[in-house]
């Protein structure tokens, strides 16, 4: 059952899976694997931990959902710990991607015990002021993505890729609208589980002081910024390699 589905009913979750050992777990962002893949990470990590990379519901090959409501990502955060629960799963690092970092830290505040580490990247803390004409001009046109990107879309979702696209547009055209609730209802701060932050210093989705905001709620929590990234330091060619040698450095530490 998951709180993705209309209704709440039943859902069939597809996952990729590499590996072996401690489970590490990759949350992709909201427009779902193949746009951002972890290609890089499966082959640097997959010899020392179990990889799963599960599609939400409404992504991939799991099943469909309707409109995403707004509080999405909690109800994402509920569905994650029954994927895990439903592969006895007890505890996992969890590597979250954009929606899939909000994802990951609202698992972490609920569920720290079964949380080993956090890794979260490109993570949002707020609402998305500079960003909403690029999603207004993405829910109008998603047909002006470019061609990569566009067919990165369609190898993820098939003909359906449209609507994954559209749906986080107009869910975030909401959520991250000036005066939105915080995504974490104020407890960012009571995040427990070992966590590291990456963020790509060029990436056009942070806000001005977003990071300063993280640093002030988790002034525990490592972080590092990787120059000339942008919104996928994990997948971008010139950053891949990088981002993958500092997320090993420190889930080697928290998983030991």
């Amino acid at each position: 059952m998951s709180p993705l589905r209309p209704g709440g009913g039943p859902a069939t979750i597809y996952y990729r899976e590499a590996g072996a050992g401690v489970p590490l777990v990759f949350l992709h962002g909201g427009w779902g694997y193949e746009v951002y893949p972890f290609d890089q990470q499966i082959a640097g990590l997959s010899g020392r931990y179990r990889i799963l990379i599960p599609d939400r519901s409404g992504y991939g090959r799991s099943s469909d959902a309707g409109d995403l409501p707004p509080d999405f990502h909690r109800r994402a955060a509920i569905e994650t710990l029954r994927f895990l629960d439903a592969l006895q799963v007890d505890r996992a690092a969890l590597w979250g991607h954009s929606d899939g970092a909000v994802i990951a830290a609202l698992l972490g505040l609920a569920n720290p015990g079964r949380v080993t580490g956090l890794i979260l990247e490109a993570c949002h803390c707020g609402p998305k002021t500079t960003s909403l004409d690029w999603m207004k001009s993405v829910l109008a046109d998603p047909d002006g993505l470019g061609d990569r990107t566009r067919g990165a879309l369609e190898r993820d979702h098939g003909k359906r890729w449209r609507d994954v696209v559209q749906r986080n547009a107009a869910v975030w055209l909401e959520i991250g609208r000036p005066g939105a609730p915080d995504f974490y209802g104020g407890k960012l701060p009571e995040l427990a589980v070992p966590t590291l932050f990456l963020q790509g210093g060029a990436d056009p989705r942070t806000e001005p002081g977003e990071i300063t905001a993280l640093r002030r709620a988790l002034p525990a929590a490592e972080f590092r910024i990787i120059e000339n990234a942008r919104h996928g330091p994990h997948s971008q060619p010139e950053t891949a390699e990088e981002c993958t040698r500092i997320a090993g450095e420190f889930l080697d530490r928290v998983t030991a």
